[in-house]
């Protein structure tokens, strides 16, 4: 079913308008990590993007309420986690307020620069924060890669209409 233009019922912009609007577009799943100073801190994100390849550049957003956004503030490092579609479960764990995130059944082990890398991911990054934007309630975070591993087996989680999914063929 495609939506015909019709003009006689938008909606001025409002936070509900472009919730509904994103809920019909899927986006890949990662979950981002960075070390608190209370431990690790993380959550799930479907903001984000790849800016650059020379230097090798990535972007996400992370809203200023958020309980990770203080060690996200300081930190000068982050964890990118490309996540399976093995693992809604995870993704909604790190997209739950008051979760203990890092607890079983999460598996992660400290990586590169302190950074918590989860384990099983179709990818995993660690990357440098050169930027980051003020966005209305919002941060955007430019982080340049620093390494990683693409290796992972699997297909990608997808978030739809509020919902984690596998890719379909």
């Amino acid at each position: 079913m495609r939506a015909t233009p019709d003009l006689g019922t938008a909606r001025l912009a409002a936070p509900d308008l472009l919730r509904s609007t994103f809920r019909r577009h899927a986006a890949g799943v990662a979950v981002v990590t960075a070390r608190g100073d209370s431990g690790p801190v993380g959550f799930t994100a479907t903001s984000l993007t790849s800016v650059s390849v020379e230097p090798p550049l990535v972007s996400f957003g992370i809203g200023v309420g958020a309980s990770s956004w203080p060690a996200v503030a300081r930190t000068e490092h982050v964890g990118i986690h490309i996540l399976g579609e093995h693992q809604s479960e995870l993704a909604a764990t790190f997209a739950r307020s008051g979760a203990d995130r890092f607890g079983a059944p999460t598996a992660w082990r400290e990586g590169p620069e302190g950074v918590p890398v989860l384990d099983d991911v179709l990818a995993w990054l660690v990357c440098r924060i050169v930027g980051r934007v003020p966005a209305g309630d919002h941060r955007i975070v430019l982080a340049e890669v620093v390494l990683g591993d693409p290796s992972g087996t699997g297909r990608p989680l997808l978030y739809h209409q509020g919902r984690f999914n596998g890719l379909r063929d």
